[in-house]
């Protein structure tokens, strides 16, 4: 019993000194004083305030860009619109005067002749006022981003790949092909 006694003895007093160690070791560790407490607290509610602000104006942004995407729709309509009336407007003349040339009821062949003429002039100044260039003739280079040759011949009086007839003429705006021509090539 007395080396029970002994080794209880020894626990406890291992028991002690750890329990002094623990309690010298709290004395000198620093417990946060109230004022860093107080600063963490107002640091947190500044980057709090700088989120808010940062999430209001991402959210401003966003509005901004919705509006802006809504609003180019619209004017990109209303452009087309607007172009597609403007070249209208060019071209109503023309269709009054063919609907004038057809109310003839006593023309001769030669007034009909004159009168489809002047008719086709005036198709070609309104395609001159909407910057349409005819494409495709006779003597001109093959070029196959504006023709389409639907033949070919050889004819030693024309070069090479040269356009010797033109079925149907080829129409561009600008650098744009509208219609390609349909022509034959010799050579």
């Amino acid at each position: 019993m007395a080396d029970n006694e002994e080794v209880i003895e020894k626990v406890t007093d291992e028991q002690e000194t750890e329990n002094i160690a623990e309690s010298e070791n709290s004395k000198t560790e620093k417990k946060p004083t109230v004022k860093v407490k107080k600063a963490k607290k107002d640091e947190i509610e500044k980057l709090k305030g700088e989120f808010e602000a940062y999430k209001n104006q991402h959210l401003r942004v966003l509005a901004e860009y919705d509006n802006f995407r809504k609003r180019t729709v619209g004017e990109k309509a209303a452009i087309y619109s607007n172009a597609v009336a403007d070249a209208v407007k060019l071209l109503l003349p023309v269709a009054d005067n063919i609907d004038r040339a057809l109310a003839q009821e006593n023309a001769t062949e030669e007034d009909m002749r004159k009168g489809v003429e002047m008719i086709q002039t005036q198709f070609l100044s309104s395609f001159e006022q909407l910057g349409i260039q005819s494409v495709g003739v006779i003597g001109e280079a093959f070029n196959p981003e504006l023709h389409d040759a639907v033949s070919h011949i050889d004819d030693e009086a024309l070069g090479e790949n040269v356009i010797s007839q033109v079925f149907q003429k080829g129409y561009a705006i600008s650098e744009k092909v509208i219609r390609h021509a349909v022509v034959q090539v010799a050579n």
